[in-house]
């Protein structure tokens, strides 16, 4: 009687014992997903240099690349296509290893942008009486169907090699490290300054970031606040470690897409400004040809994005061609971009196509374009 008795009470202490266990285990359970990311409110800028030093790297090869190209605007000056291949290949990586194979084949193949800045070099060329060579016409160098070569490589990089390199990145292993690496490449910087007044910031905004921070207001729910925002929450969530990689991988979607939705709101932006200048009365040769600028640099904001992977951005390849034919600069080569100079009363409506299908492809507001129209960062004077 008595051991059956000591018997039962054993049974029944390793039964409360038991519940109790799994009773810690669900409140363990429970604790664990209930637990919420903390986010500061500013990004640790900690060993930024050193971690993103192949970042930075980059952007300085890309500025020596571009302060190359830009010498091409004077006539007083050669360019060579083997010295601005030398500067793209620089480095390791360099440019050309972290560039997409398409948009390589664009900069440095025999009819190439390389070669069509060396053939334009050291000649003049007026759109209205073209030549075969082309040539500085006002303050730029277009070659001869009246395209920027210089404006196709620079701006076209921005989403063909710094765009690519920050895809390389997301789909490594993420630690602190490559977290400075992914906003470097942005070409912004731990204090996020939202300007490329160097005179005002310390470290002022570089390449795409510059124009990330343009079509911001400034009111904290612009392109250039959510990739702050976000990069500091992904920088929180590679801290805390693999609980939040949801929360990781949704900050770094939420970067790419406001990056590419900032890049083609500037194409908007460049549209509306080529329209406004050559719709205008009697527009000076200067003029004319500082629209065709701002028409080449949307050019060349767009076309970078052709065949960076679908999953990565929002626009599909045959967008990015037919908008590319509405702006008489097509992927296969046959531009014919001095007829929004020669022929202007006809052209220029395709600019207004190019801004509806764009609107329509990333959901834009009205009150969205007319914000495009402006350079918030000059607006506000910051």
């Amino acid at each position: 009687m008595f051991n059956k008795f000591v018997v039962k009470s054993v049974q029944s202490n390793q039964i409360v014992f038991l519940f109790s266990i799994v009773f810690l285990l669900m409140l363990s359970n429970c604790s664990e997903e209930n637990k919420t990311l903390s986010i500061p409110e500013n990004y640790d800028a900690t060993n930024f240099i050193t971690s993103a030093a192949t970042e930075l790297s980059i952007l300085n090869q890309l500025d020596a690349l571009v302060k190359e190209m830009k010498k091409g605007r004077s006539t007083e000056n050669l360019l060579e296509k083997n010295v601005l291949q030398n500067l793209y290949e620089a480095g390791s990586p360099s440019l050309a290893d972290i560039t997409t194979s398409y948009y390589d084949s664009k900069i440095i193949g025999e009819t190439g942008f390389f070669a069509q800045l060396e053939k334009a070099s050291g000649n003049d060329f007026n759109p209205e009486s073209a030549n075969e060579t082309g040539g500085v016409y006002g303050s730029n160098l277009f070659n001869q169907f009246g395209l920027e070569p210089e404006q196709q490589v620079e701006k076209g990089l921005f989403a063909a090699a710094l765009y690519n390199h920050f895809l390389s990145l997301s789909k490594s292993e993420i630690t602190a490290k490559t977290v400075h690496q992914l906003i470097a490449i942005i070409g912004a910087n731990p204090s996020f300054p939202s300007s490329n007044n160097s005179v005002i910031h310390e470290s002022p905004d570089r390449f795409a970031s510059v124009y990330i921070a343009r079509r911001d207001k400034n009111d904290g729910n612009g392109f250039y606040s959510i990739i702050k925002q976000q990069s500091i929450r992904l920088q929180a969530a590679v801290n805390e470690g693999s609980e939040f990689n949801d929360e990781r991988d949704e900050a770094i979607e939420n970067i790419k897409q406001a990056w590419e939705k900032a890049i083609m709101a500037t194409v908007i932006n460049y549209s509306y400004a080529t329209i406004s200048t050559l719709s205008s009365t009697n527009p000076t040769d200067a003029q004319k040809a500082s629209a065709l600028h701002a028409y080449g640099e949307a050019v060349g904001f767009l076309h970078g994005w052709k065949t960076i992977p679908q999953a990565d951005k929002i626009i599909t390849d045959s967008q990015i061609d037919a908008l590319l034919t509405l702006l008489n600069a097509t992927s296969n080569g046959n531009t014919t971009s001095y007829l929004f100079i020669t022929d202007a009363a006809n052209q220029l409506p395709k600019l207004l196509e190019v801004i509806s299908e764009i609107q329509n492809i990333y959901d834009f507001s009205s009150t969205d374009l007319e914000d495009f129209k402006k350079n918030w960062v000059s607006e506000q004077s910051r």
